[in-house]
Formats: structure tokens, C-alpha cells, sequence
């Protein structure tokens, strides 16, 4: 069988405060609050990004896409966080609970190849690697970000947007975009 090495987009968004979050909440609700959270994500992702695997609090989604565009990009991630939002909004109200979650993103470009087990697809490659070491990068300031490679930036058509007016460039890295301004 032959692999097929594709360029695409791999996009992360993950929950910041999920470990805190699963020691302190009854496992029912915590439970049906990320299933809801993590239907959100799905839902406002519109089939957009195909979905490699959902893992506790975090979704892999990729897209092969030799352009990528970083305003499309960008307005997803936004309509993404926004969404997550609301319905935190509305479960804390419904469950009479507080819901310490924010939302953070990896988008991260490059090679990566494609094997399927049983009914899984499963992604492979150095890229996918690079995507989850980005998760753990140690140097975001805030919980809410989204936090773009170079790799990404180099290969994307960048139109200069409104989003970039809090970004933080780490040269080794990519670009922190935070949600909220830092103080």
C-alpha cells in the first residue's frame, strides 16, 4: 500500500484548566459539560476541517490545503471561541455551576500521511508531532490564545487583519494571539 504525503493544515484547540476541572467536578456533569463543549467546537466547525480524533479535551482537526488562508483561519478560531463561550455561559447558568475553561488553538502547516486501523483514521508525521509539542510550549502568558506556527505563517496567504493587534511574536516559535488584552 502506498502513503500518501499531503500538506495540510493541523488545528489544536484544547481546554486550559481541564485537569482542575476533572478533580473537581462530579464525574456525570463533567462528563456531559465537555461533551457539549466539544459538540460545539464540531458544530461551528461546519465541516471545514475534517476530524482526526477527539482525545479527553482536545480535538484534532486537519485540513489538506496547499493555500491555507490566514483571515479564514483567523474568523474560524474566532467563531470558535466565541461559541465555546456562549455555551459555557449558558451550562453554568443551567447547572447553577462555574465552569473554569478557556479555550487555546495550535494551527500549525506542514507534511503529514494518513494510515487507517480498524475504523480509525489516524494522522502520521513530524508535523503532528510538532502540533502537539506546541500545546506544551510553556510560554503563553494567558489560557485564552491561539498560538500560530511559523510553519503556518510562511505557507499562508497573510493578509495583515485586525485579529494582530495583541500578538506576541516568539521567534523560535510562530505567533501568540490573545483573546483578551493582557494587562
Amino acid at each position: 500500500m502506498k502513503t500518501t504525503i499531503q500538506e495540510g493544515i493541523i488545528l489544536i484547540p484544547d481546554f486550559s484548566g481541564f485537569t482542575e476541572f476533572v478533580f473537581n467536578t462530579k464525574l456525570y456533569t463533567g462528563e456531559y459539560i465537555v461533551r457539549q463543549l466539544l459538540s460545539t467546537l464540531i458544530d461551528v466547525n461546519d465541516q471545514y476541517f475534517e476530524i482526526s480524533e477527539i482525545e479527553g479535551d482536545a480535538i484534532l482537526f486537519y485540513r489538506y490545503d496547499q493555500n491555507p488562508s490566514y483571515k479564514s483561519i483567523s474568523g474560524m478560531l474566532w467563531k470558535m471561541r466565541s461559541a465555546f463561550n456562549r455555551k459555557i455561559e449558558e451550562l453554568s447558568k443551567s447547572l447553577s455551576t462555574t465552569i473554569d475553561l478557556s479555550l487555546k488553538f495550535i494551527v500549525h502547516y506542514g507534511s503529514f500521511s494518513q494510515y487507517n486501523i480498524g475504523n480509525f483514521r489516524k494522522l502520521y508525521g513530524k508535523t503532528i508531532v510538532e502540533a502537539h509539542q506546541l500545546l506544551k510550549n510553556g510560554v503563553a502568558e494567558q489560557p485564552s490564545y491561539a498560538l500560530y506556527s511559523n510553519s503556518f505563517l510562511e505557507n499562508t496567504q497573510r493578509q495583515e487583519t485586525d485579529f494582530n493587534k495583541d500578538n506576541i511574536h516568539l521567534p523560535e516559535v510562530g505567533v501568540i494571539h490573545y483573546f483578551e488584552s493582557l494587562n
